[in-house]
């Protein structure tokens, strides 16, 4: 059997863990540079609050204090995301992250009435070690999982847990009442398509011969009908793949043509893309810059250029990664553009541990790769402990043009010891 977990408004959620005055309030999280709402509680959305709605078009409701807008706060989210994996790794076999708020889990060798209570344990467990409250769906397919974990949360009857088995009288009428839009991996166009075939619910899916579906659509569709058979036909990815590229970018916090300033900007995603190599154990032989203007604002010069520079050889090596950034940076920088936003990617991965080396490679060369080694882990050690950015190479400019705005952001409370709330001694 096959969980999917699901923190329910998980960012919102987690600004809640730490500030108990926000429960039961309307609460929204916005975008970079506090551009729209990206996620919402129950009861701003119950105000018609719609999901990317703009933060400008809100401020009425701001000033009559109906709702309360925070900036995201990714490193927040991100280890509150990691505090609920670590708990579900003591409930299951195994568990595959989906998202930063879903996450998939094994339960396997579990009888039906065991397996609820089971669910509901983690259930209860998540939310009293986090705060984060969750529903969960269980069912013997990964896509059966997430129409069970949709039931557990928008159906009372459930509270936040619900079992489902192949077969069974409630899983067809769950299917039967469960709009084909709604299936996991069936978008707007297949919908139309799937329409003139009369098939219109979950339930008329499952009913589909896979071969056909095969013939007429694609191979992922034929697995999705197998999946809501009960069949398992989508493998648990392996969440520790290596990526085949890595990039690094955002938008700025307002338009700019400075070197020094979006250098600043490509320096900082240049590092951040290389901790990102180095713990997936990868090498690159390439690295990619790029700069884009603003392609809504016709009154500017319009100019969107990119860069590759190769490496003399694979690295993983932020200062060799940096200095290849910068070179890119130089060839397309023009200062009559202004930008809003820089990224680097890293493309062209290899495995550290199976790099071929050169014929003409040296014991110096040998020597140099091991202080390399040594210097880049004691970097990366070190940002673990102490926090992300405390060493760096070159320290950026504060209120410099690249960073974003975040007017509401809240404190990174899970990680920076220093920014807890004090608490008056009794």
């Amino acid at each position: 059997m096959i969980g999917l977990v699901d923190c329910n408004n998980f960012y919102v959620s987690c600004e809640r863990v730490f500030q108990p005055r926000l429960n039961g309030r309307a609460v929204g999280v916005l975008s970079n540079n506090d551009g729209c709402v990206i996620a919402r509680s129950a009861e701003i959305k119950q105000l018609g609050v719609e999901m990317g709605t703009p933060a400008f078009e809100l401020q009425h409701l701001i000033r009559r204090g109906q709702i309360h807008l925070l900036s995201s706060n990714y490193e927040l989210y991100g280890d509150m995301s990691a505090r609920v994996h670590d708990i579900l790794e003591e409930f299951s076999a195994g568990v595959e992250p989906y998202s930063i708020d879903e996450m998939f889990v094994r339960f396997d060798g579990f009888a039906p009435g065991p397996l609820l209570e089971h669910a509901r344990a983690l259930h209860h467990q998540v939310r009293q070690y986090t705060g984060i409250p969750v529903c969960v769906g269980v069912a013997p397919t990964r896509t059966l999982a997430k129409l069970a974990n949709r039931a557990a949360k928008k159906i009372p009857h459930y509270q936040g847990v619900c079992v489902l088995h192949a077969g069974s009288p409630e899983t067809r009428g769950l299917l039967q009442r469960t709009a084909l839009g709604d299936v996991w991996g069936v978008g707007r166009r297949l919908v139309e398509k799937l329409a003139l075939r009369d098939v219109r619910t979950a339930w008329d899916l499952a009913q589909q011969d896979h071969k056909t579906i095969k013939r007429k659509f694609s191979t992922t569709l034929e697995r999705t009908v197998l999946e809501l058979q009960g069949v398992a036909a989508i493998d648990m990815n392996d969440a520790d793949e290596p990526r085949q590229r890595i990039m690094t970018s955002r938008s700025f916090g307002k338009l700019t043509g400075d070197l020094v300033e979006i250098g600043e900007a490509i320096r900082q995603h240049a590092q951040r893309s290389a901790e990102k190599l180095r713990k997936q154990d990868s090498l690159t032989r390439a690295v990619y810059v790029f700069l884009k203007t603003n392609p809504h604002r016709p009154d500017l010069l319009q100019y969107s250029p990119s860069a590759v520079v190769e490496l003399e050889r694979p690295t993983d090596d932020s200062r060799e990664i940096l200095h290849a950034a910068s070179r890119a940076l130089q060839a397309i920088y023009r200062p009559r553009y202004r930008f809003m936003k820089a990224g680097v990617m890293l493309i062209d991965l290899i495995d550290a541990n199976r790099q071929q080396l050169s014929l003409l490679d040296s014991a110096q060369s040998e020597a140099e790769r091991e202080r390399s080694a040594k210097l880049m882990a004691a970097m990366d050690d070190l940002n673990q402990k102490m926090g992300r950015g405390t060493v760096t190479l070159g320290r950026p400019s504060p209120g410099a043009a690249w960073h974003l705005r975040c007017a509401n952001r809240t404190p990174r409370w899970t990680t920076r010891w220093d920014e807890l709330p004090a608490v008056p001694m009794l």
